[in-house]
């Protein structure tokens, strides 16, 4: 508690000065733009520092790698976009912070995503896409940065890590659910956060309808370690695509699909005699709606997924979570967000039927503040339990102040 006091202390202190620093980052937005080529190409720095605290039992609960219950975690993150024309944009993504998911560790630097994109006809009937990106599916991604994001954190399907290793195969249905306990990091969500993984895309928008497919060198499921293409290569691709339907202003619907190959090249040797590690697939099945009306948005994701393990069989997951945002003020909104995720049982030779990893359940309370169109604050309180096996639970506390340039 005392790290989001602190921070707590230097937003208060440092609120005063909000008017003066907002002059000061809107001059800065026009010096780190510039154009040449008679305004025919256009590009821009920009860049978000976000100060995170976080307070919370231990085992560190989702995707943070903390061995003490403290954590502040800074991050700045860069972002260049480049428009030439209508038709050819380009954006990069790159970070400095102490590892992709919260943790304890070394600052590292990192480029997260890079991309080429090509729109040929104005309407956006079509577009091209090949680098290092975020994936087409759900709608919690295409606002999962700080700034839009009204938490703290990922909703649970993001970051919940399951009994699936992405590096190893279980030598028994029994050791597949138990050696879970060795230690979290060796093992994967559903979907890894926003999955920048690399590969190529085509979306568009028809009428009411949007569509978007790609194919990416890594499965939903992977690590940030298998998202570049020198780490992971390009042998095995993913397949993911969503469907969108917007009837009005109000409501959007989405259905989105995926599979690949979850299991990393080091995998290779612990898998049956004469099977590989493209055997072994993940598959994603997600619904998606969204609702916006006045100070109210809603977003809601629902998904189905399937792991094949070696000697274990089929191993099924349902998660799903209910969103809402409401703004008071122009600058003081709160939100409220319930997660859930349910595991199917396995057959054991030794026990019978087993669950292969706990059920869960997570609440998420928030509210922000928007000192000015560049400063933002968030504070987090999160209830997670475990509703089989033990029973565990854990208390989560967070805040997030953003500066945006």
């Amino acid at each position: 508690m005392k790290a989001l006091s602190a921070l707590w202390f230097c937003l208060v202190a440092c609120s005063g000065y909000a008017v003066e620093l907002d002059d000061l980052f809107d001059r800065l937005e026009n010096a780190l733009t510039a154009t040449a080529f008679h305004d025919q190409l256009r590009m821009r720095l920009s860049g978000t520092l976000d100060l995170e605290a976080y307070h919370f039992d231990q085992p560190a609960p989702g995707l943070i790698d903390s061995k003490i219950d403290n954590l502040f975690n800074p991050r700045l993150t860069l972002f260049l976009d480049a428009q030439y024309g209508s038709q050819i944009y380009f954006f990069a993504q790159s970070r400095l912070d102490r590892g992709f998911d919260p943790s304890d560790h070394g600052a590292q630097v990192r480029l997260d995503e890079y991309a080429l994109r090509i729109t040929p006809w104005e309407d956006g009937r079509f577009n091209f896409q090949i680098g290092k990106f975020a994936t087409v599916i759900g709608n919690w991604v295409p606002r999962h940065l700080s700034w839009e994001n009204p938490f703290v954190d990922a909703p649970l399907v993001y970051q919940n890590v399951t009994a699936v290793s992405d590096k190893s195969a279980p030598v028994s249905s029994l050791d597949f659910v138990n050696r879970f306990d060795h230690g979290k990091y060796a093992f994967n969500p559903v979907i890894w956060g926003p999955s920048y993984a690399t590969g190529a895309s085509v979306s568009g928008r028809l009428g009411e309808f949007d569509y978007a497919a790609e194919i990416k060198n890594a499965a939903l499921a992977s690590r940030p370690a298998s998202w570049n293409i020198g780490d992971n290569g390009f042998d095995d691709p993913a397949f993911d695509g969503r469907i969108g339907f917007r009837p009005n202003q109000v409501w959007t619907f989405g259905v989105s699909a995926a599979e690949g190959t979850y299991f990393r090249p080091e995998a290779q040797r612990t898998l049956p005699t004469g099977r590989d590690i493209d055997d072994y697939r993940e598959f994603v099945l997600g619904q998606d709606v969204s609702f916006a009306l006045h100070h109210l948005q809603v977003w809601a994701e629902f998904y189905e997924a399937r792991f094949e393990v070696p000697r274990v069989g089929d191993a099924d997951t349902f998660a799903y979570y209910l969103e809402a945002k409401y703004k008071f003020t122009p600058q003081l909104f709160g939100a409220l967000r319930w997660n859930q995720q349910i595991f199917s049982k396995i057959d054991s030779d030794s026990d019978g039927n087993i669950r292969w990893s706990q059920d869960l359940v997570k609440l998420d309370v928030a509210a922000g503040y928007r000192f000015t169109s560049h400063t933002q604050l968030k504070m987090q309180y999160s209830f997670q339990q475990e509703t089989t096996g033990s029973g565990d639970d854990n208390h989560i506390f967070a805040a997030q102040f953003t500066i945006r340039f």
